[in-house]
């Protein structure tokens, strides 16, 4: 990489929600096109860019750079080429070039110090001399406070947001508390402030260190799934951060909650836990609303009982006891849990619901945590299904909080709502769906509480079980075995702590033995390649590959870019952008990898008529890659459930390719044939819960490649990584009293 230096003398193009710009810079007498993300530029200013010089197709030579910085302006020519730039309003270039000739290299001190004196040169009153000045010492003091950010490797755009909420104040901040940037301002974080203390000469046990440490490490915890820590691993886990003595943690945990800023409850042992306050109000709220929406409905049994017959002869099948239950309890109260594993009838469950809702006029919706899954409910009952998010409508409110049209204040107008993969809701999406529901509205929740918890926070499917106080039916006959699935019989086995057979070689699941990775990954190539796409007629892009970790080589990284080296190899017709270590090609499968509620979408037939259009699209959503401008940087991708997607290069960072993903992220998903590599990992990730979702997220294949004794510990494995969530409690504490 090079650094060019000198100052701006136009704006070319600027996409404001990104600060991808392109302008040119003045270097050395050159005018030298420029393309980056860089926040507050204005003509006249002087920069320091970093980068290298790239050749565009259609523009020729650019420098594309990474880094910027604003540089001083002290000498008479630079003062003019700002003045004279259109920065300040009013002053075009005669009047800089007077207003310079008059004041010389002093000009700048003159306009912040002595402004009237502005009114000596001609064309100048004393009225326009003070907007002058007024103007100029608003955008000093901004370009100043950009500048001073930057010395501690703040980027423009962070500085930008950061100079929005404290304007001056900034310096103050900075010097006296930088960890207030990490409580109030998105994107620093912890370590970061952390970064600019050191820098500054803060003590390692200042009290504001440490209660920012503390509060980060429940950030972490619910990065990780938990809504709290017990007090005592929250301690230990902030005094291996932060470096200090466990009882300075306990003393600051303390004026934490004296100060409202961590929650103090306990557990159900009766231990005391730490929470982040908004994850346990996020509980105690959806408990209370729980209690208020738990009620029974009338219906007469007679009618239940007649329905569930002409039901039966419809479908043309017979309904076991427990499925006859399930119904009468969807039908007779409220809220009620369907939960059961693979092919155990969830969908008849849902399918009869609807079936009883239309005859009895009932208005309902139906919706699922993410969009795929949303589409294969879609696809499985033939009604329209959305995610929850697009349900509510959601929005971004101020301070780029996420807000729902459907709330509290405005519900949702509806008889009955039935969700479906409710494992994967997480407790602030749990809430945000308990408060758009009046009581009086049926809500069904369809899921298998043996798979993994929500990626998000909170374990709320298994926690509204383990209450006692929602109404749960779990079914458990395996029907649809006409095929003989060894894959559903399996994961019965799988999740019952049973050993299976990895010997056997059925026509839907079978084991592959290798011990070393680079044996491991040759067979996942070659079955990809060959043999499953040959023996069972699927596209090699519907073949999907699960992994436990992102790391080594069978974790996602390395896989990805082997696999796309076969499946969607470089050729002269495919446009390729390379981003970071990542190559995207055209034709690649790619995943969304974070929620992005502002990223725009649309829907379009294949006319390219664009029948809807919005924002969002959120973690786990999978798509191909259809085209890649590299004239104008930016990739388009269609996702699953038909969302077009333009993602210019800062948004490039949220996506990656899904050639092989981590089981985690395959949640609410099916895939005709999966591959799962089975080899040594960190044993918290190598359990019987994640083996489970794995295998039952394949329709028609399970191919499981490695060593047999690290598939057989797996399954004797039950404990899954230790996630702390209390929703469990708040209901009963909500529902005794």
């Amino acid at each position: 990489m090079i650094d060019i230096e000198g100052y701006v003398v136009g704006i070319r193009w600027r996409k404001d929600e990104t600060g991808y710009t392109i302008f040119d810079l003045m270097v050395d007498e050159e005018k030298v096109p420029c393309v980056g993300v860089i926040n507050m530029i204005e003509q006249g200013m002087n920069l320091k860019l970093t980068g290298d010089m790239v050749v565009h197709p259609l523009y020729g030579e650019q420098f594309s750079f990474s880094k910027a910085e604003f540089m001083p302006i002290r000498d008479a020519l630079t003062m003019e080429r700002y003045l004279g730039s259109g920065a300040v309003k009013g002053v075009g270039v005669a009047l800089a070039a007077r207003i310079v000739k008059r004041f010389s290299d002093d000009t700048f001190r003159i306009i912040e110090e002595e402004p009237e004196r502005l009114a000596e040169v001609k064309g100048v009153s004393e009225r326009k001399a003070m907007e002058i000045a007024e103007q100029f010492c608003d955008r000093r003091d901004n370009r100043e406070v950009m500048m001073f950010l930057q010395k501690f490797g703040i980027s423009n755009k962070l500085a930008a947001k950061i100079y929005e909420k404290y304007g001056f104040e900034t310096y103050k901040i900075i010097k006296e508390n930088p960890y207030r940037l990490a409580e109030e301002i998105d994107g620093v974080g912890f370590k970061r402030a952390d970064e600019i203390a050191a820098n500054i000469g803060i003590n390692v046990d200042s009290d504001y260190r440490v209660r920012c440490g503390i509060r980060y490490v429940l950030t972490i915890a619910e990065g990780k799934g938990s809504t709290y820590l017990p007090l005592d691993n929250l301690v230990k886990e902030s005094a291996a951060l932060l470096s200090v003595d466990e009882e300075i943690i306990r003393t600051q945990i303390v004026n934490l909650s004296i100060d409202r800023k961590v929650t103090i409850k306990n557990d159900e042992n009766g231990a005391p836990c730490c929470y982040l306050p908004y994850l346990y109000g996020a509980e105690l709220l959806s408990a209370r609303i729980l209690s208020e929406l738990t009620g029974d409905m009338i219906a007469k049994e007679s009618d239940i009982d007649k329905f569930i017959r002409e039901f039966e002869s419809e479908e043309g099948k017979t309904l076991d006891d427990i499925q006859k239950e399930a119904i009468k309890a969807a039908i007779t109260s409220t809220p009620v849990i369907v939960t059961g594993g693979p092919r155990t009838g969830k969908t008849t469950i849902i399918n009869a619901m609807i079936r009883y809702f239309e005859r009895k006029a009932i208005s309902f919706l139906l919706c699922a945590p993410t969009g795929r899954a949303a589409k294969r409910m879609s696809e499985v009952t033939g009604y329209e299904a959305s995610t929850i998010h697009r349900m509510l409508e959601y929005s971004r409110g101020d301070e780029e909080r996420l807000e729902f049209k459907y709330n509290e204040e405005n519900p949702l107008e509806v008889d009955a709502i039935i969700v479906d993969e409710m494992s994967m809701v997480d407790i602030r999406l749990f809430l945000a769906l308990l408060k758009a529901i009046v009581p009086g509205t049926r809500l069904i929740m369809v899921g298998d509480a043996a798979q993994l918890p929500s990626v998000g926070p909170g374990a709320v499917l298994s926690d509204l079980i383990g209450s006692g106080y929602i109404k749960t039916i779990e079914l458990k006959t395996i029907f649809r075995q006409k095929e003989n699935s060894a894959i559903v019989t399996n994961a019965h086995s799988i999740i019952e702590g049973k050993s299976v057979s990895v010997e056997d070689k059925t026509e839907d699941f079978f084991f592959l033995k290798r011990y070393d990775s680079k044996a491991v990954t040759d067979v996942v190539i070659d079955l990809i390649m060959r043999h499953l796409p040959n023996h069972f007629k699927v596209d090699i892009k519907d073949i999907q590959v699960l992994t436990p970790t992102r790391i080594g080589n069978t974790g996602v990284e390395n896989l990805n870019i082997v696999l796309q080296a076969y499946i969607n190899p470089p050729v002269d017709n495919k446009n390729e952008y390379k981003y970071i270590n990542t190559v995207f090609r055209e034709g690649d499968k790619v995943m969304q990898i974070k929620n992005d509620y502002d990223i725009t979408y649309r829907i379009a037939t294949s006319l390219g008529i664009t029948v809807e259009e919005g924002k969002g699209v959120f973690n786990g959503d999978m798509g191909i890659i259809k085209r890649i401008n590299p004239e104008n940087d930016y990739v388009e991708v269609v996702f699953d459930d038909n969302k077009e997607v333009i993602y210019d290069r800062e948004h490039l960072s949220e996506l990656e390719l899904a050639y092989a993903v981590t089981v985690h992220k395959s949640q609410g998903t099916e895939y005709p044939a999966v591959i799962i590599p089975v080899l040594p990992a960190p044993r918290p990730l190598m359990n019987r819960n994640l083996l489970y979702t794995a295998v039952t997220r394949a329709k028609r294949c399970v191919a499981l490649v490695g060593d047999e004794e690290v598939f057989g510990t797996m399954i004797r494995n039950k404990n899954e990584m230790e996630r702390f969530s209390g929703l469990k409690l708040r209901i009963r504490e909500v529902m005794e009293h």
